[in-house]
């Protein structure tokens, strides 16, 4: 039994929710004053004024910014897992994507940005495949990098980073919120807050604690001939799994390590959580060659995970630190109780 439980769209947050923490959070924010200098993975980034032409390099830092209603800000997009949220399929069509994977330095300059998001420091950082902060920076664009790939992370010393402390939801919070100042809309910044928190919190109390019965293997993607990029124990795979109660088999600081199947059968996880995206960098990452693999492969298909069908689809954006981090919480509690492991 393959499950791939699709959770209702971000963009439909709850009136009733919405109007009470606009009402609430109406008469305590106040407007930004600028120049804004915000402390940002390790570097102190000003902003003179609002932002208005801004590049997104990531698709979180992308959907946080139609979140927040800031679509008519963004001039260009790059680095897509899968869809867009329901609900600004429109929108982002309007927008020019400046790549499905990493946009060119001089492609980012020609939309003439006053800031740049970026999601993973992979692509602007100290080691960025577009560039350095500092050379945006130089000709007075600042860069903003989420949090979530800074804090307790290293991006040096592997190929996806080696996470030193355990990503929590706290990170893409303190996201929202730095860029609801940024840009001087943090009555809206603080009712996604409180809409995702609300989610998290119902998603958790869906399943009963799994006591330690349920375990897990989280599965990104394999690229040709080698073994599966799966998620170590930090991330945000991680984070899902403690939420529900279920053990990742996966012990390592590793954000994305390669690890075998031998070793994966030999943990022996109650259920294997399956990457579904759109990107076509590695051979298996369409669902469908992922599930052909697990029926076929010598190893692989005599898990009992595999044969007993508690294989569960989840999209590849949630098992990354981004908002879409409570829809996989919601996903996997759905499947579990689904297929009867709740019980």
């Amino acid at each position: 039994m393959n499950i791939f439980l699709k959770r209702p769209s971000l963009a439909g947050l709850g009136a009733i929710s919405l109007i009470a923490s606009s009402l609430f959070h109406g008469a305590l924010a106040a407007q930004t004053g600028y120049p804004l200098t915000l402390e940002n993975c390790g570097r102190q980034v000003t902003f003179e004024k609002a932002p208005s032409r801004t590049v997104s390099i990531g698709q979180s830092s992308t959907e946080i910014l139609y979140l927040l209603g800031l679509a008519d800000k963004v001039v260009g997009t790059a680095l897509w897992v899968g869809p867009v949220l329901k609900g600004y399929e429109e929108v982002n069509s309007k927008i020019d994507r400046l790549a499905d994977n990493e946009p060119s330095f001089e492609s980012v300059l020609g939309k003439k940005p006053d800031i740049v998001a970026v999601q993973f420091q992979w692509q602007v950082g100290p080691e960025g495949v577009v560039g350095k902060p500092e050379q945006f920076e130089e000709l007075g664009i600042p860069v903003y990098t989420s949090p979530s790939d800074c804090t307790g992370k290293e991006n040096s010393a592997a190929s996806d980073g080696v996470r030193h402390q355990v990503f929590t939801m706290d990170l893409v919070y303190r996201e929202i919120r730095d860029l609801a100042k940024i840009y001087d809309v943090e009555d809206r910044g603080e009712e996604v807050v409180a809409d995702l928190k609300h989610r998290e919190a119902a998603a958790r109390a869906k399943v009963a604690s799994a006591e330690g019965r349920l375990s897990a293997v989280f599965w990104f993607s394999s690229a040709a001939g080698a073994d599966p990029y799966v998620a170590g124990r930090n991330g945000a795979p991680g984070y899902i799994m403690s939420a529900l109660g279920i053990e990742n088999i996966i012990k390592t600081d590793d954000e994305w390590p390669t690890v075998g199947w031998e070793t994966i059968a030999k943990a022996d996880p109650t259920m294997i959580v399956a990457g579904a995206m759109d990107r076509r960098r590695y051979p298996l990452d369409s669902i469908e060659a992922k599930h052909k693999f697990l029926e076929t492969d010598p190893v692989a298909s005599l898990m009992p995970a595999a044969k007993n069908g508690h294989v569960f689809d989840m999209d590849a954006q949630a098992m990354n630190p981004t908002i879409r981090t409570i829809e996989g919480i919601e996903t996997l509690a759905e499947a579990i109780a689904a297929a009867g492991l709740a019980r």
